[in-house]
């Protein structure tokens, strides 16, 4: 792809080297067994508590989490203009803090809050002064990250867990797609604006399972346009795809940016 002005579609695989599990990494090979489903999220009590609490012990570590070695060299490589923008499913905001201007979130980012009522937005940080103050056991309690952000945690923790909620008594979402929800009009658009821009697609730590992303790599091969897939393990696209490289992100981004840039 060299010449070219690539667009690049990176999954959880970017960020595992940052700390942040994926779903259907090289270890895992398959999703989480119950996993926050959007419409659950927004009719069900029950589901926004088992979120919140979770995500009250998970935030701390997901937050501290740094852009590693792929998301510097994928900012180097915007910078020297090789990369047209980065199309993301991920929601930990890493891209941007490694440096890069033209990122499209697909899903959404774990940073901000909205009121499902009023629509008012919130930081995250903020909020979660606002869960410890309402449920202060839980900044004690040992915990393993899981990918959104959460964590595993006792079901009766879970019963027990105070929900936040907006000044105007309306439950809080974090601003992010969960499994089953769409992607809003506008930042879909914002994506395949990208996408026609560009020569190429590179796609990184995806197994683009999930239609959100792998319809990039659909359009694409529509339209004749290379494709190059870096991931560790088989994806849902590899057939579409000109060049496959099974490696990890951070180690082949860099050596491709120490040559490019």
């Amino acid at each position: 792809m060299s010449g070219r002005r690539v667009a690049v579609l990176t999954g959880a695989g970017c960020s595992t080297e940052s700390g942040i599990p994926d779903y259907r990494g090289p270890k895992t090979g398959r999703p989480p067994s119950n996993p926050i489903m959007h419409a659950a999220f927004l009719r069900s009590p029950f589901v926004r508590r088992r979120y919140w609490a979770r995500s009250c012990l998970g935030w701390p570590r997901f937050a501290a989490a740094q852009p590693n070695l792929a998301h510097k060299a994928l900012a180097l490589l915007e910078a020297a203009g090789h990369v047209g923008g980065i199309i993301t499913q991920n929601v930990d905001g890493l891209h941007q803090a490694a440096g890069s201007r033209d990122v499209v979130e697909l899903h959404g980012a774990l940073a901000t809050v909205k009121c499902l009522l009023c629509g008012a937005a919130f930081d995250r940080h903020d909020v979660q002064q606002r869960l410890l103050q309402d449920n202060p056991l839980y900044s004690t309690h040992a915990t393993t990250l899981a990918p959104d952000g959460d964590a595993e945690l006792p079901s009766e923790m879970v019963d027990s867990f105070r929900l936040p909620v907006c000044f105007c008594g309306g439950d809080l979402m974090p601003n992010v797609v969960f499994f089953g929800g769409h992607v809003d009009a506008p930042v879909l658009q914002n994506a395949w604006r990208l996408l026609e821009n560009a020569d190429a697609l590179l796609v990184v730590g995806s197994s683009l399972t999930v239609f959100s992303g792998f319809r990039f790599v659909k359009r694409a091969a529509e339209w004749g346009m290379p494709v190059a897939i870096l991931n560790q393990g088989p994806t849902r696209a590899d057939t579409l795809a000109q060049l496959l490289v099974n490696a990890q992100a951070g180690p082949t981004l860099s050596a491709l940016a120490s040559i490019a840039v």
